[in-house]
């Protein structure tokens, strides 16, 4: 990719992480906003813009970068196009996992590690379920396989709210379906370790998925241990699973979306699709909770909907592409 598409991906994020502080429900002028940022001004309009507005950009970028980075490594090591967290049922295993974690009470800092936990349990399944229907080599037996376990996922968290009280229950149905409303500066931090953390291992592997992505028998011929790199990538994914999961939902199709798009501006490596796909998934979240925020004030849109409406028209024009 050349510098000035380098270039363009940091600037639009620049853009619209400037949009989602200026914007919002309640409307301030741009001096007030920038006021705010200095700590100046009302007490009002600081809070807005400090605590309300700030961490929730910084947060959605977090999770667009997980989100983008992840579905470019999965892509890559399963050779399937279709492959991100959501749609491999990763998303909804590390959802089931923070929200047992959250019905038994337990601290946030273990909530992600529950996540964790919940996303490796699900690859293993759709992995399972793909080889037992004799097609782990097929994108669309993989791609149904994930469809399968993300349903029961989704079933699970049911049974798990089935006793909860009527307020946790509408808290966690929000949250299933994307938010980062409720940022706030530990939550962003928390996060954005287990994102770093993912982006760093994925970084590292990726010149192994360049060659894995030639094929498992070329790439074993080239000296790559293709189990131990492809269950590398595995873990790593359901790492930025769990730590995107636990701070906004299931936000889905960012991870589907965002790889061919780089790939379209000219990413070949997969060291250069990843980071773009980070940066490129961090702009496309903050835009789609910008939509959720101002498209019907005062009332608010899940995220997870905004960024559905977004992917699932990309997503079946890739799907017809494969039958």
């Amino acid at each position: 990719m050349t510098p000035a598409r380098w270039t363009t991906l940091v600037v639009a994020l620049l853009l619209v992480a400037v949009a989602g502080v200026m914007l919002g429900t309640m409307k301030l002028p741009p001096a007030d906003v920038l006021r705010g940022l200095l700590g100046e001004g009302s007490l009002t309009n600081v809070a807005v813009v400090r605590t309300l507005r700030l961490p929730r950009v910084v947060l959605a970028m977090i999770v667009g970068a997980g989100l983008g980075a992840a579905g470019a490594a999965l892509q890559g090591a399963t050779r399937n196009g279709l492959a991100e967290p959501y749609l491999l049922g990763v998303s909804g295993g590390a959802a089931v996992g923070a929200v047992v974690a959250v019905a038994l009470h337990a601290p946030p800092v273990l909530v992600p590690v529950a996540g964790f936990a919940g996303a490796l349990a699900a690859i293993a399944l759709t992995l399972i379920v793909a080889r037992a229907a004799g097609g782990q080599g097929d994108a669309r037996v993989v791609l149904m396989a994930g469809v399968v376990v993300g349903a029961f996922a989704n079933a699970a968290i049911m049974v798990a709210l089935a006793n909860a009280q009527d307020n946790v229950v509408r808290g966690a149905l929000w949250w299933m379906m994307g938010s980062v409303s409720d940022a706030s500066w530990p939550q962003v931090r928390l996060a954005a370790l287990w994102v770093a953390v993912g982006i760093v291992v994925l970084l590292a592997l990726a010149r192994a998925i360049d060659v894995l992505a030639l094929g498992e028998d070329t790439a074993a011929g080239l000296g790559v241990r293709v189990a131990r790199i492809s269950l590398s990538v595995y873990v790593a994914a359901a790492l930025l699973a769990a730590g995107t999961v636990a701070a906004a939902g299931l936000v889905g199709f960012i991870g589907l979306l965002v790889p061919h798009l780089v790939r379209v501006a000219g990413a070949r490596t997969h060291r250069t699709i990843i980071g773009a796909a980070a940066l490129a998934g961090a702009s496309l979240v903050v835009a789609a909770d910008l939509i959720a925020r101002v498209a019907r004030p005062p009332a608010e849109l899940p995220l997870g909907a905004v960024t559905a409406l977004i992917g699932v028209p990309f997503f079946l024009t890739r799907l017809r592409r494969l039958a």
